[in-house]
């Protein structure tokens, strides 16, 4: 007895097998596709993503003024600590290391420098600059801050500190030219004999995974 081939169901058959490896071949082409558009992604972000340091000792020393036209010369790999009655002022030379454009935000001040202290401030407890500071990719340029109300706690503890004189931080709220990939670098500044230097002691990454 022959039996007879029903052709329909084998049509049916094959469609349904060339439908289900077109659909994993799309499936897959998607996902390489999406892969590829990540690592580019990630790739143009890391070329737009600044990173501070201080400047080295023989790089050209950074001229800062503030507003009350006060002037300090900062030398490279140092900083500026200075209390008055009326003004703490604070300033540090630092280059951009990273591939981007450095655009500098704000600032978290401590008036001591705790060891093992691997947390930061809350961005939005930073105090914003005036105006924003801007380092080309391999430049020298600077931070600048300053405490104006003498009867603010901040002030009292900064210019107690500078008069002592001990060992400060100063955190640094920055990113890229876009305003993206918000950046926090740990500035240590400390007193040596009649001048002030700076290190940096940590960074981290506020709109990305940290390394940590």
């Amino acid at each position: 007895m022959t039996l007879a081939t029903d052709w329909v169901a084998v049509s049916s058959i094959v469609t349904a097998g060339a439908t289900l490896v077109l659909a994993i071949a799309t499936f897959l082409s998607v996902r390489s596709a999406n892969r590829a558009a990540r690592a580019a992604e990630r790739s143009l972000l890391a070329g737009l993503r600044p990173l501070l340091a201080p400047s080295r000792l023989d790089d050209q020393p950074q001229k800062v003024g503030f507003y009350d036209d006060r002037w300090f010369l900062v030398p490279g790999g140092g900083a500026i600590a200075e209390a008055t009655d009326a003004a703490v002022y604070l300033a540090i030379a630092v280059r951009n290391v990273g591939s981007g454009i450095a655009v500098l935000h704000g600032w978290y001040f401590y008036p001591e420098l705790e060891l093992g202290q691997n947390d930061y401030a809350p961005p939005d407890e930073f105090r914003r600059l005036t105006r924003d500071l801007y380092i080309a990719p391999g430049e020298v340029g600077f931070w600048q801050g300053a405490f104006r109300e003498p009867g603010d706690a901040a002030f009292v503890a900064a210019r107690r500190a500078i008069e002592e004189p001990r060992r400060v931080a100063v955190d640094v709220l920055y990113g890229d030219h876009e305003l993206g990939q918000r950046s926090i670098t740990r500035f240590a500044i400390s007193p040596h004999d009649d001048h002030w230097i700076a290190s940096v002691s940590r960074h981290w990454s506020v709109d990305r995974p940290g390394p940590r």
